[in-house]
This record gives C-alpha cells, structure tokens and sequence, in this order.
C-alpha cells in the first residue's frame, strides 16, 4: 500500500506513539538520546519529546515521539511495545488517539526540516536548488509614534528570493518565493549592517525553499521505491515565472536553516 508523505509538520494521531512506564533513573535528556536512538531505527522522527509524570502518579517519564510516516510509527508500535528497549523493565507503547472527525491544521516544514526529509527519502544527490533571483526590495521607513512631536522613523532591509527545487530523476521542478525582513538600528556599525544583510538574504533563501518544497508530494510503496508528484499552489507559480531568465544569484553564504518553532504539538486522546 502506498503512502503519501508532505513537507508539512505531521499531524494526526497515525503518525504519532505514546511511550509510557520509562525509568526516572536516567532523567529526561539520558532517556530523549535512548528514544530517539531506538525509535529512529523505523523511520524518520520528527520530534521525541519527553515529559516527567504527574505528581499524583509514581516517579518516571512518558514521551511523545511523533514520525512523518504512519507506516514507520504502526511498525514501531508494534516492535517495541512490552520491550525492555534500553532499561530494565518494559515499556509500553502506542498510538495515539483522535476525537473522530477532528481536523488537525497544516503548518509547512522549516527549510531545515524540508531538506532532511528530501535527503531522507530522496537521497542527498536526488535533489538541488537553483536560486533565480535574490534581490533587495525597496527601503522604507515605518513611524514608530504617531504623534507628530515624537514620530521617529525606522529603517529596514527587505529581500526577496525566488528559487527553483530540481528533481533530475523524477523529472520534475518546484518554484518557490520568499521575502524577508530585518529592521536597522541608529548609529550600526559597517560590520553590523553586514551581518543584518547577511541575514536578511538568509531567510529569504529558507523561505523560498520551504515554499518550493510545500508544492511537491511524495508517494512511498511497500517496496521502499519513491515517486514524486507536482501540485502547484491555487496561485500557481505566477509569483515567480517572470524571474526564470534572470541569472543566477550567487553572494550568499551557506546555512543550516531556521530553527522550528511553529506550535505543532497537539494530542487529543479518548
């Protein structure tokens, strides 16, 4: 049976294990390393989180370890449930469970989150990214009071970047934007402003990738064979058609992508 796999934060309950019974011995991040060392094993994670029991119960830790595939977390249920695992007693383990008919929100992945996944199911070499155009938007000024006497006006940076994700073994391509911001302070030194710009083009970057990577699905098989599909936004691509004869812009240094920090987590148990 084939699975669809997104590059959004997974959501639902199929996709999601409850571990429970863990030792207080180790404390939270000895028993996070085991975790994720174990369950990892199965599958992408997306996160492990790990969580100290209520005060009403005995001593110990539950976790929450949510995989971007149902199938790796059914298969992990069933592997690890009433094992030892990596301490003495056993644990139990699983799914977690949904109200009927609840809808879970979409949130896109990070840039960061978006290339381990591609590097995961598509391999480091099965994709690259071109970068169409990078370009600094017109300064501004934002008033900062309103009344007349004391208005103050700020500057900022403002980025735009439009680039392209390539898959040469799917045939296929991904266009993406993004546009960042950053404002400037009084008095900042050359080297600052620098590092402000720096940044500024940083996010962009990230931005257009996540959006790129929002228009590509991937669909797994039993056999572990994957295979891409394309599915434009309602917008399509008009965003960034205009910028496909433009050259490569290449001033800006490499990154590891923003830190995830949207509010993703969501149980909801019978």
């Amino acid at each position: 049976m084939a699975e669809v796999v997104s590059f959004t934060v997974p959501a639902g309950s199929d996709k999601t294990l409850f571990v429970w019974e863990l030792s207080p011995g180790p404390g939270a991040e000895a028993l996070h390393r085991s975790l994720f060392t174990v369950f990892s094993r199965f599958g992408l994670l997306y996160s492990v989180r790990v969580f100290p029991n209520a005060p009403e119960v005995a001593p110990g830790f539950y976790a929450i370890i949510k995989f971007y595939s149902a199938r790796d977390a059914r298969t992990a249920q069933k592997a690890c449930d009433q094992k030892q695992l990596f301490q003495e007693s056993p644990v139990k383990v699983r799914l977690c469970t949904r109200r009927k008919m609840h809808q879970y929100p979409v949130y896109p992945l990070s840039s960061f989150r978006c290339q381990e996944l591609a590097n995961y199911y598509l391999g480091f070499n099965g994709w690259s990214k071109r970068i169409i155009m990078l370009q600094k938007l017109s300064d501004f000024k934002v008033m900062e009071n309103t009344s007349p006497a004391k208005s103050s006006a700020r500057q900022s940076l403002k980025y735009f970047c439009a680039l392209e994700v390539v898959l040469p073994a799917y045939g296929c391509q991904s266009r993406g934007a993004g546009i960042s911001e950053e404002y400037l302070e009084p008095q900042e030194s050359p080297l600052e402003f620098l590092m402000k710009k720096k940044k500024t083009q940083k996010l962009a970057i990230q931005k257009a990738l996540s959006d790129a990577f929002q228009k590509l699905l991937m669909v797994v098989l039993e056999s572990g064979k994957v295979a891409v599909e394309y599915r434009p936004t309602e917008e399509g691509d008009s965003a960034t058609g205009e910028f496909e004869n433009l050259i490569q812009v290449s001033d800006v240094s490499s990154y590891q992508g923003e830190e995830e920090c949207l509010s993703d987590f969501s149980l909801d148990e019978e």
